[in-house]
Parts: structure tokens; sequence; C-alpha cells
């Protein structure tokens, strides 16, 4: 039984050092992603509903569009937008979107700084007001996105942002100082700070392994600990 006791010890003091930072990451990572309602990390409370212009009837068919455009399409959509009536063609299960006016079958004209700004304005609710709109030809990881956005900040205290689609003038993506602390701590607690998606990494696996190695000799030391107690009462 002293063998044990002592390699319960020396497993549990060596892994404790290792994995102990891990662990402390674990329950405040978790304390804070349960804490914080979703809606907020979303910034749900901060959507205000825009309602799209009804379609005209003077929209140009599909064919009509695909043909104008070169674009032989696998999927389409007709939308109307704060833009206008659109296609967005998709060639290909990889292509990128093309979206087109859907009463010319030309592309858009460029959206403007100040058309960003007011798209965003429309789709937000809240006491903030825009502090900085910036063209991103490369987005961010945070949209999720790898075509270019506008980025809208707005002054509220979560720091809001809204990424707005350079074509439809839609939000596509919504992020905030809560979001990205919410975001930090899953990442630390998945073990993947550089993409925040692997949950099957080795590294996590390994270190939960490790968690459960001293899960184990610590019951192993307390069973001992409480039958050295029972016997001296004994």
């Amino acid at each position: 039984m002293s063998g044990v006791v002592r390699l319960s010890t020396q497993i549990h003091k060596w892994v404790s050092l290792v994995i102990g930072l891990q662990v402390v990451f674990w329950v405040v990572g978790g304390l804070v992603m349960v804490s914080i309602p979703i809606e907020r990390v979303r910034s749900e409370h901060h959507v205000r509903e825009v309602a799209a212009p009804p379609l005209p009837a003077a929209v140009l068919p599909l064919a009509r569009v695909a043909a104008l455009t070169g674009v032989q399409p696998t999927r389409a959509e007709l939308r109307s937008t704060l833009r206008g009536p659109v296609w967005i063609l998709r060639e290909g299960a990889e292509g990128d979107p093309v979206t087109v006016s859907a009463l010319t079958g030309a592309p858009l004209p460029a959206m403007t700084a100040a058309q960003a700004r007011a798209a965003a304005v429309a789709a937000y609710t809240g006491e903030g007001v825009p502090t900085r709109v910036d063209y991103l030809a490369t987005p961010p990881q945070e949209t999720g996105r790898e075509t270019p956005v506008w980025r809208v900040d707005f002054s509220d205290a979560e720091r809001t942002t809204f990424y707005v689609s350079p074509q439809t003038a839609e939000v596509e993506t919504r992020r905030s100082a809560v979001w990205r602390l919410y975001d930090f701590m899953w990442r630390l607690h998945i073990l993947d700070l550089k993409n925040g998606e692997d949950s099957n990494s080795p590294l996590l696996i390994g270190v939960t392994a490790l968690t459960l190695l001293l899960l184990v000799t610590g019951l192993i030391l307390l069973v001992v600990r409480l039958h050295r107690d029972w016997v001296r009462q004994g």
C-alpha cells in the first residue's frame, strides 16, 4: 500500500504542475461561457430587422442573366436588398458567388463608405454611433468569410462591429468585445489558439488524459487518507 501511495503522490504532484494552469483555464473559461447569454455574444440585442423592398415585376429571368454574365450557375438566388433586386449566382461547389443587378444583369457599382455606414446604421439598434468604416479586401478570421467586406465599428459599451456585404448591403457578421472574450475563452478551452475549431487535437486529448490521471491519483490519496483516519479513530 505504501508503494501505491508514494507513486500516486509523485504522479499527482508532477501532473498538477504540468496541467494545473490549463485546469484553471478550463474552469474560468467554462464559467465565462455559461455566464454570458449566447444572445448577447451574438449581439442579437443590437439587431434591428430591416425590411427589404418588394421585388419589382421587371426583374430579368435567370436564363437571361446567365447569358449576360457568362456564368452557368449550379445555384441561383433572386433576392431583394437595400441595393435593389439582385441575382446571386454560384458556379460549382467551390465557386465564389457572382452578384449582379436583377434589373440589368450588370455587376453592381462599388459600394461607398457612406453606403456601408448607412446599411450598418439601418440594421443596428442601441446607443452607439458609427466611429469607423473600413473596406477590407481580406476579411479577418473572426468574420468566418473569405470575400471582401465593409467593417463598421460602433461606439457602444460592447464595441460592436458589423461586417457588411459590399454586394447586398446586408450585415453578414456581427462581432463585439463580448464575442471576442467568449471566442478567446473557447480557444483556451479546446487548446486551439490559432483557429478555435479543432476540438479533437492530440494536445487536447493528451491534456485531458493527464487530467483524468490527476483525478484518479487524487481519489487514491483521498481513500488512503480517509482509511488512515478511520483506523486511528477506531
